[in-house]
């Protein structure tokens, strides 16, 4: 719409509107990547490449476990062959060259895993192939009783303090919410230095078949309903940390990327609207996030964002509480 400014900033890189698309199947192909372009996407994060194939090929180790050690047959049968992943790593980093040939929105790499150790230095690989940012992804669901909380916290944020001192590109850090304090967690990996954080990596959470009386992996796509989660943490961040935020779970219709906006979100990463609906998709949310500026006489969107943000409340703690009651006591039958 004529003089209305959808521009934001993301770490470091400028962009048309705030909608790119998140680490998804599309992304695994040149054909994927240039339809997201094509269809408007302002930025593309990749799928990700794991510890376990980075340690697998350099070293034959996975999860610490070598290949012909045959007392870690069972575990290492977990995890998938090598040939199962979508490309190898020297694979990717070469995907991520060419693709950097091939289109013009920015390209950032990805990687997944959660030790911090020689795997890392697999970053600077993708900055010489031509990756505008990283994003590491730091899933585990840590299964050790013994492992207290502080020394999970002091792995994430010295992974992410070795990075920077490697790389010259922006870092991403996407997370899972569930840290004790995640507010200070945040407040670590941005004195880490951590350039952007992703809220939230979504916690895939296997089934049972009762029938076979085996374990199931499991993943389905996110719907409107996870969003609430990812609009608080954005709203309790935005204003109080350096890097920038990014928001991704939940985002499926207009007025969910407008939420996110008004809750503080520099960008918001799209994977399961785009999976369902297809990448044209992208366009359906702008044109709402336009329409809504329009409506609302707003000339940009940064004009809106962290509108209700908890940054505009005198005493954050206390506006969650009285919330959290007032929730409480609205329900009727």
């Amino acid at each position: 719409m004529p003089g209305m400014d959808t521009s934001t900033s993301y770490l470091n890189l400028k962009l048309d509107h705030p909608f790119i698309a998140g680490a998804s199947p599309f992304g695994r192909t040149a054909d994927g990547v240039k339809r997201l372009e094509d269809a408007g996407c302002a930025a593309v994060v990749l799928h990700s490449v794991f510890e376990e194939q980075i340690t697998g090929a350099a070293s034959g180790t996975v999860w610490h476990m070598p290949a012909d050690d045959d007392r870690f047959a069972r575990t290492r049968s977990y995890f998938p062959a090598s040939k199962d992943y979508p490309m190898a790593p020297n694979d990717y980093a070469e995907y991520v060259a060419r693709l950097k040939r091939s289109v013009r929105i920015p390209v950032i790499a990805s990687m997944n895993g959660s030790s911090a150790e020689s795997w890392l230095r697999f970053a600077k690989t993708l900055e010489q192939a031509g990756a505008d940012a990283l994003e590491l992804n730091l899933y585990e669901v840590v299964t050790d009783l013994t492992t207290p909380s502080i020394a999970v916290e002091r792995q994430l944020t010295g992974m992410v303090s070795d990075l920077k001192r490697l790389l010259t590109i922006p870092v991403a850090v996407k997370l899972s919410p569930f840290f004790t304090a995640f507010g200070n967690m945040a407040r670590q990996l941005d004195e880490a230095g951590a350039d952007g954080l992703v809220i939230f990596n979504r916690f895939y959470q296997p089934d049972i078949d009762t029938r076979t009386e085996s374990v199931v992996p499991r993943a389905e796509l996110s719907t409107s309903r996870e969003l609430l989660l990812r609009l608080r943490w954005i709203a309790i961040l935005h204003g109080r940390v350096r890097p920038s935020l990014a928001l991704t779970g939940g985002v499926e219709t207009p007025d969910d990327g407008v939420k996110a906006i008004l809750a503080g979100a520099d960008v918001v990463q799209l994977v399961s609207a785009l999976l369902r609906h297809g990448p044209d998709h992208v366009k359906t949310l702008r044109q709402g996030l336009e329409r809504w500026l329009e409506w609302n006489k707003a000339s940009s969107v940064a004009e809106v964002r962290g509108r209700l943000s908890l940054q505009t409340t005198g005493d954050p703690a206390a506006f969650e509480r009285a919330h959290y009651i007032k929730a409480l006591h609205t329900w009727t039958r």
